[in-house]
Protein backbone atom coordinates (compact mmCIF):
# COMPACT_ATOMS: atom_id res chain seq x y z
CA UNK A 1 0.00 0.00 0.00
CA UNK A 2 1.22 3.82 -0.60
CA UNK A 3 1.96 5.83 2.90
CA UNK A 4 -2.01 7.60 2.04
CA UNK A 5 -3.66 4.43 1.85
CA UNK A 6 -1.47 3.47 4.97
CA UNK A 7 -2.62 6.73 6.59
CA UNK A 8 -6.69 6.33 5.44
CA UNK A 9 -6.78 2.75 6.70
CA UNK A 10 -5.33 4.48 10.41
CA UNK A 11 -7.83 6.62 9.80
CA UNK A 12 -10.75 4.39 9.24
CA UNK A 13 -9.70 2.46 12.32
CA UNK A 14 -9.94 5.69 14.33
CA UNK A 15 -13.82 6.66 12.78
CA UNK A 16 -15.19 2.60 13.73
CA UNK A 17 -13.75 2.75 16.70
CA UNK A 18 -15.09 6.28 18.10
CA UNK A 19 -18.59 5.27 16.22
CA UNK A 20 -17.99 2.52 18.50
CA UNK A 21 -17.73 4.80 21.47
CA UNK A 22 -14.55 2.40 21.83
CA UNK A 23 -11.97 5.20 23.78
CA UNK A 24 -9.40 2.55 24.06
CA UNK A 25 -9.59 1.54 20.40
CA UNK A 26 -9.07 5.45 19.45
CA UNK A 27 -5.90 5.80 21.81
CA UNK A 28 -4.57 2.68 20.88
CA UNK A 29 -3.82 4.43 17.28
CA UNK A 30 -1.99 6.90 19.01
CA UNK A 31 1.98 6.66 20.21
CA UNK A 32 2.27 6.35 24.12
CA UNK A 33 3.95 9.83 24.10
CA UNK A 34 1.57 11.48 21.36
CA UNK A 35 0.32 14.80 21.84
CA UNK A 36 -3.43 15.62 20.74
CA UNK A 37 -4.60 19.59 20.83
CA UNK A 38 -7.97 20.60 20.36
CA UNK A 39 -10.48 23.45 20.11
CA UNK A 40 -12.41 21.64 22.02
CA UNK A 41 -10.99 20.38 25.16
CA UNK A 42 -7.53 20.89 26.92
CA UNK A 43 -4.19 19.43 25.42
CA UNK A 44 -3.63 15.86 26.04
CA UNK A 45 -0.25 14.33 26.38
CA UNK A 46 0.07 10.42 26.43
CA UNK A 47 -1.97 7.88 25.23
CA UNK A 48 -3.63 7.66 28.39
CA UNK A 49 -4.84 11.61 28.69
CA UNK A 50 -5.94 10.68 24.82
CA UNK A 51 -7.88 7.76 25.85
CA UNK A 52 -9.27 9.58 28.95
CA UNK A 53 -10.24 12.84 26.30
CA UNK A 54 -12.11 9.61 23.73
CA UNK A 55 -13.74 8.54 26.59
CA UNK A 56 -15.31 11.67 27.24
CA UNK A 57 -16.07 12.82 23.46
CA UNK A 58 -17.39 9.22 22.84
CA UNK A 59 -19.72 9.34 25.35
CA UNK A 60 -22.07 12.20 23.47
CA UNK A 61 -23.64 10.42 20.14
CA UNK A 62 -20.27 8.96 18.58
CA UNK A 63 -21.91 7.38 15.74
CA UNK A 64 -21.04 10.48 13.07
CA UNK A 65 -17.60 9.97 13.05
CA UNK A 66 -15.19 10.32 9.30
CA UNK A 67 -12.18 11.40 9.09
CA UNK A 68 -10.84 11.52 5.07
CA UNK A 69 -7.21 12.06 3.97
CA UNK A 70 -6.83 14.77 2.25
CA UNK A 71 -2.89 14.98 1.45
CA UNK A 72 -0.34 12.68 3.17
CA UNK A 73 3.11 12.09 2.71
CA UNK A 74 6.54 10.42 4.00
CA UNK A 75 9.75 10.15 4.43
CA UNK A 76 11.84 7.12 5.89
CA UNK A 77 10.00 6.45 9.74
CA UNK A 78 7.72 10.07 9.31
CA UNK A 79 4.94 10.61 7.46
CA UNK A 80 2.24 13.20 7.49
CA UNK A 81 -1.23 13.63 7.05
CA UNK A 82 -4.09 16.39 6.54
CA UNK A 83 -7.54 15.23 7.03
CA UNK A 84 -11.09 16.48 6.91
CA UNK A 85 -13.18 15.20 9.69
CA UNK A 86 -17.05 15.81 10.46
CA UNK A 87 -18.87 14.90 13.26
CA UNK A 88 -22.28 16.35 12.95
CA UNK A 89 -24.29 19.00 14.27
CA UNK A 90 -22.81 19.01 18.27
CA UNK A 91 -19.29 19.27 17.05
CA UNK A 92 -19.17 19.86 12.94
CA UNK A 93 -16.28 19.63 10.68
CA UNK A 94 -12.91 20.57 10.76
CA UNK A 95 -9.63 19.86 9.60
CA UNK A 96 -6.88 18.02 11.11
CA UNK A 97 -3.07 17.90 10.91
CA UNK A 98 -1.20 15.28 12.26
CA UNK A 99 2.60 13.67 12.15
CA UNK A 100 2.52 9.68 12.22
CA UNK A 101 5.63 7.83 13.28
CA UNK A 102 6.30 4.30 11.47
CA UNK A 103 6.42 0.94 14.55
CA UNK A 104 8.98 -1.51 14.26
CA UNK A 105 6.43 -3.86 12.69
CA UNK A 106 5.80 -1.16 9.64
CA UNK A 107 2.81 0.10 11.19
CA UNK A 108 1.95 3.82 11.64
CA UNK A 109 0.70 5.80 15.02
CA UNK A 110 -0.41 9.45 15.15
CA UNK A 111 2.77 11.01 17.50
CA UNK A 112 1.08 14.87 16.73
CA UNK A 113 -2.65 15.85 15.99
CA UNK A 114 -3.74 19.68 15.74
CA UNK A 115 -7.30 19.76 15.25
CA UNK A 116 -9.34 23.28 13.56
CA UNK A 117 -12.68 23.46 13.79
CA UNK A 118 -14.70 25.05 10.47
CA UNK A 119 -16.76 27.35 13.45
CA UNK A 120 -14.83 27.89 16.50
CA UNK A 121 -16.99 26.38 19.63
CA UNK A 122 -18.54 29.23 21.78
CA UNK A 123 -16.48 30.09 24.43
Amino acid sequence: MTFPADAQALFDRMAKAYQAADAPGCAALFTIDATLLSPYAPAAHGRAAIEDLHRVWTADDPNNKSLTVLDAGASSDMGWCFLAYSEGDKTGDGKTLCTLKRQPDGSWLVHYCSLTCDTPPLA
